[in-house]
């Protein structure tokens, strides 16, 4: 696993940045910025070594549900995930105090996040910006006195910024459950042994009959199954029909292929997303 080229959304010292470097401590990195996530999975697609990490779902804003499509609709695979803490800075040039800040540059998401701890410093005007990542950096390439901006802490040291504050954010519970992924040939190479796998990703439509979920999740719980998470979208173009993103946790890999062969009658359109590891590192 050496000179580990992965493509990330967002640019150099972003939370998926950041994420991937956590993931693969200990390897040669090089992440590969993209502008938007459809760009990242192109990306992806033109080249087979490539690998990806992709923010799938966090525990304040939910579900990235775009990400799941994308996910779908690729040949890519889960090897593996990460939950990482999603934790804020506020950072400016060297020099700067609160004395002299006037404005505070970060990703909306993030400047609602931190809102309350910005609504103590009421000179600073709050300016909605593509990127927290790419907020420091124009702060630092411009050298934008008066600037402040709200980013991670890796961003913070990447472009030489002063940290004025750590954890900012409201809420202190806020984490991001990232998919590693890969093409199909190269994956089995890189995903664990069967016998240390305790988690796929699965994604199904179901026909439109009573009872129909029901029966699937029965099967699960009668094989010991855990359905850890499970996501519904509709299916374009077939009314009232949805396809199901589940998450299953497992003891027994062998019981959970024995679950899959149970639920296949019941089902259409099965994909196995990705046979992997559960992320258990301290969050």
């Amino acid at each position: 696993m050496d000179n580990i080229r992965v493509t990330i959304q967002g640019v150099a010292g972003c939370y998926h940045d950041a994420a991937a470097r956590e993931y693969f401590a200990g390897h040669d990195i090089t992440t590969i910025p993209c502008d938007t996530f459809p760009d990242m999975f192109a990306a992806l697609a033109s080249d087979a070594s490539l690998l990806g990490i992709l923010a799938i779902e966090n525990t304040i804003a939910g579900s990235i549900l775009p990400n799941h499509e994308l996910l779908r609709k690729s040949n890519l695979e889960i090897i593996g995930e990460y939950k990482m803490r999603i934790s804020h800075v506020l950072a400016a040039l060297p020099g700067e105090t609160f004395d002299t800040l006037y404005e505070v540059n970060s990703h909306p998401m993030a400047l609602m996040q931190c809102e309350q701890f910005l609504r103590t410093h009421p000179r600073m005007k709050m300016i909605e910006k593509f990127d927290t990542a790419g907020s420091a950096r124009e702060i630092a390439e411009q050298s934008l006195n008066g600037h402040a901006a709200v980013c991670g802490e890796y961003a913070a040291g990447l472009y030489g910024l002063n940290i004025l504050a750590r954890g900012i954010e409201t809420n202190k519970r806020n984490f991001t459950r990232f998919l590693i992924l890969a093409d199909p040939l190269v994956a089995h190479e890189m995903k664990p042994r069967d016998e240390e796998l305790d988690k796929a990703s699965v994604v199904f439509t179901l026909p439109h009959t009573h009872g129909a979920l029901s029966k699937v999740l029965t099967i699960f719980s009668f094989y010991d199954i855990n359905l850890s998470k499970i996501q519904s979208l509709p299916v374009i173009g077939r009314e009232w029909e949805y396809r199901f993103y589940v998450d299953l946790t497992f003891d027994s890999f062998v019981r959970y292929r024995q679950a899959l062969d149970a639920v296949r009658p019941l089902i259409n359109d099965l994909r196995v997303l990705g046979e992997y590891t559960e992320c258990r590192n301290k969050v």
